[in-house]
Order: C-alpha cells, then sequence, then structure tokens
C-alpha cells in the first residue's frame, strides 16, 4: 500500500498517510464502511447514479469535525439529487447517538472503524493513529471524481463553496 508523508500534520506533527492521492478525473474507487444501524454500506454499489459528497473527519466527537458535519447537514436540502457521506473511524454507536443529539438526519454518517477501507482507498488513513484525515471528495453519477481536497491540518475546514459548486454542477450535467 502507498504511504504519503509530508502532506499532514497533527496538531503540528508530521504523520503518514496510507493510501493514493485521489485526483480529479479519475474513477472513484470503491469501499464498503459500517452505517449506524451496523448494515454494511458499499459505495459504488448503494449511492450508483447519484452525485456524492465524501467529508472524511478526524472524529465527530470534535469542534472541527462536528461544525464541518452540521454545515453540510444544513447544506444537503438545498443540493437535490446529492447524497452526502460523512465518514469517520467513530464507531457506529457514537456516529448514531452524535446525529441523534445535533439533530443531524439529511447526511449519512459512516464508520470505516473495521476495515478502514474508505481510509486507504481514498489515501486519508493516519497510520500512526487510525484516524482519517480531513478530505472532501466529489463524485458525479457516472462515479468519476469531479473534486478532491485534502486538508494538511484537521483544524482546517474543507472550501465549502468549492465542495458545493462541484457538486451543483455535477447535479445538473
Amino acid at each position: 500500500m502507498v504511504e504519503r508523508t509530508g502532506v499532514f500534520s497533527f496538531k503540528g506533527v508530521p504523520v503518514t498517510l496510507v493510501g493514493p492521492e485521489i485526483q480529479v478525473g479519475q474513477k472513484a474507487p470503491d469501499f464498503t464502511a459500517v452505517t449506524t444501524d451496523l448494515s454494511t454500506f458499499s459505495f459504488l454499489r448503494d449511492t450508483a447514479g447519484k452525485v456524492r459528497i465524501l467529508a472524511a473527519v478526524p472524529s465527530l466527537d470534535t469542534p472541527v469535525c462536528d461544525t464541518e458535519a452540521r454545515r453540510f447537514n444544513e447544506e444537503a436540502g438545498r443540493l437535490p439529487g446529492v447524497e452526502i457521506l460523512v465518514i469517520s473511524m467513530d464507531l457506529p454507536f457514537a456516529q448514531k447517538r452524535w446525529c441523534g443529539a445535533a439533530g443531524v438526519e439529511a447526511v449519512k454518517t459512516l464508520s470505516d472503524y473495521r476495515d478502514a477501507s474508505f481510509g486507504q482507498a481514498y489515501g486519508v488513513l493516519i497510520k500512526e493513529w487510525r484516524l482519517l484525515a480531513r478530505a472532501t471528495f466529489v463524485v458525479d453519477r457516472n462515479g468519476t471524481v469531479v473534486f478532491a481536497e485534502y486538508l494538511s491540518e484537521p483544524t482546517q475546514q474543507p472550501t465549502y463553496e468549492k465542495v458545493l459548486e462541484a457538486a451543483r454542477k455535477a447535479a445538473q450535467g
């Protein structure tokens, strides 16, 4: 498996990301994850034909991740035809609890805790801590990546306007 260093740091300390860097124009890699009801989610099968936003976050129980997931939840109502997936290593039970407490219903939270399938496929698995680095991807209806943003620190927010614009364009096209 590919390992990348020098592209992400955690509290100022460089860490190793496992997996390739996804590029705009390539086919979106498939992955499996666990839903809050403990069923297995298969990305390409379960979202076929949809425009998707994938938001990788270290943990929903942190302020920056909480803000990001809530923001995408708010935006979901203004993005018809777009499915928003927030993915972390949090256990499905914690994700379900967090969604209930935060009133988040428009985005789907997925746990990568079991296999790190998403983290490795999208190059966001932090080797040293088995958490996900913050990154955002937009995948069109044909399964092509039309937007990819890897952030260099977990405290950074994604460029929401660019993510949302890429999703709108993909939904219109």
